[in-house]
C-alpha cells in the first residue's frame, strides 16, 4: 500500500490544490475504516449515540476540579483575556466580527446539548455583538433538540441553525468564518479527513478554534507522567482510591485505555501533530498532565474543597505538574488553540510552551 502511493505523489502533484485536497480527503476516510472497522465503527458509533441521546448533562465534573481550575488554571487564562473555554471561544468570534465588519458564519463541531454555544451567544450579546450565526453539527438529534430548545428557552434561537452529521463524514457545503471544536476531537477517528475539511470550511480567512484534550490514547498516561501519579497515589487513604466511575478499588493506579469500547479519546495523541501539520497558530495554550486523575470523575469526587488536607495535595499535584510541563519532562494533556490555514504567524504562547515544544517525541 505503501508502495502504490510512493507511486502515485508524482502524479497527484499535478492535480489543482483542490482536487488534491478532496483526493487526500478520500485516501483518509478509507485508511480510517480500515485502520477501525467499518462493523466495528458503526457499532461504536450506534452505542455512542444511544450513550449521549441519554445525557441531560455531560459536564458534570466534580467540585475539586472546580477548585483548580478556578485555583490555578483561570488566572493563566486571564493573562491573555478570557476566564474559561466558552469565554475563549466567543472573544475570538468577537475578534472575527470587528475584523471582518460584517455578520460571523461559524460552526461547533460536535456540538452536543449546545449548552456552551449557547452560552457563548449570551457573552456575545452582552457584549455588544449581534451579527452573527452559530451552526450547531452532532450525530446524536436527541442533544441538538435539545440545543434547539435550550437556545429558544435563552431567547438566542435567532442566531442558531442544527445539522445533524457525523463530523467524521462531514463534507462542508458552505465556507465559515469561524469552525470551533470544543472537547470533540478526541472523539473523532477521521482526524485527518476533518482537518481537511475544515481546511476547506475557514478558506484563507477563516480560523479554527478548539479546545480539547491531546494527551495518550484512551486518556492514558504515558510512562513518565504515569511514574509521577502513582508517587501522588501512595499518598492517598484508602477511601479516595475508589474509581467512582468503573466501581472499583485500585491500590495503585491503574492506567484504563477508555477508548477500548467508545471513541472516547480514540486518537487525542493525533491531535496536536496533526494540527501542526495541517495549520499555523495564532495561539497556544497547553496546559495539565498528572493533575487530570486526581479531579476528574473517577477519583475527583473524593475530594473536598472545603478540606485542607485536599485543597494542599491537590496544590501540590499542579506545583509538579508545571514544574514538569516547563521542563519538558511531561507533556501537556490539554488544549486552546486558535489555527489558519496560514503558517506564517508567530504564535501567542505561555512562555516557551509552543505547539511544537508540546509534541511528545
Amino acid at each position: 500500500m505503501k508502495d502504490q502511493l510512493a507511486a502515485l505523489r508524482p502524479v497527484v502533484r499535478l492535480l489543482p490544490p483542490t482536487w488534491r485536497v478532496h483526493l487526500r480527503r478520500w485516501w483518509n476516510a478509507g485508511r480510517a475504516a480500515r485502520a477501525t472497522g467499518a462493523g466495528d465503527y458503526e457499532s461504536r458509533l450506534s452505542q455512542e449515540v444511544m450513550r449521549f441521546a441519554g445525557e441531560e448533562i455531560v459536564n458534570d465534573l466534580p467540585r475539586i476540579f472546580d477548585y483548580w481550575s478556578n485555583t490555578h488554571l483561570r488566572p493563566v487564562m486571564e493573562v491573555f483575556g478570557f476566564s474559561y473555554p466558552e469565554d475563549f471561544f466567543a472573544l475570538q468570534i468577537q475578534r472575527q466580527a470587528a475584523e471582518l465588519g460584517r455578520n460571523v458564519h461559524a460552526i461547533s463541531i460536535g456540538a452536543g446539548n449546545c449548552d456552551s454555544e449557547v452560552h457563548m451567544a449570551k457573552l456575545l450579546l452582552e457584549r455588544g455583538v449581534a451579527a452573527f450565526t452559530i451552526v450547531c453539527l452532532d450525530v446524536t438529534d436527541t442533544m441538538l433538540q435539545r440545543g434547539r430548545r435550550l437556545a429558544e428557552r435563552e431567547g438566542v434561537l435567532e442566531h442558531f441553525r442544527f445539522v445533524s452529521a457525523d463530523f467524521n463524514r462531514w463534507n462542508p457545503t458552505e465556507s465559515y468564518d469561524v469552525v470551533m471544536a470544543n472537547q470533540s476531537l478526541h472523539h473523532v477517528t477521521n482526524l485527518e479527513g476533518l482537518f481537511d475539511a475544515i481546511c476547506l470550511a475557514i478558506g484563507s480567512s477563516g480560523i479554527f478554534v478548539a479546545s480539547d484534550m491531546i494527551g495518550r490514547n484512551g486518556h492514558m498516561r504515558w510512562p513518565e507522567a504515569l511514574a509521577i501519579v502513582r508517587e501522588f497515589w501512595r499518598e492517598l487513604p484508602a477511601s479516595y482510591r475508589y474509581n467512582v466511575q468503573l466501581r472499583r478499588h485500585e491500590k495503585v493506579y491503574k492506567d484504563w485505555d477508555c477508548s477500548l469500547e467508545g471513541f472516547e479519546g480514540i486518537r487525542a495523541q493525533d491531535i496536536l501533530p496533526l494540527a501542526i501539520q495541517r495549520f499555523g497558530f495564532d495561539f497556544f495554550l497547553g496546559y495539565g498532565n498528572v493533575i487530570d486523575p486526581f479531579i476528574d470523575r473517577g477519583f475527583g469526587p473524593h475530594f473536598d474543597p472545603e478540606i485542607d488536607w485536599d485543597r494542599s495535595f491537590i496544590d501540590r499535584v499542579h506545583a509538579r505538574d508545571e514544574k514538569e510541563l516547563f521542563s519538558g519532562t511531561v507533556k501537556p494533556t490539554h488544549m486552546l488553540a486558535v489555527m489558519r490555514r496560514d503558517r506564517s504567524a508567530t504564535p501567542v504562547v505561555r512562555h516557551h510552551l509552543t505547539p511544537q515544544f508540546c509534541l511528545r517525541s
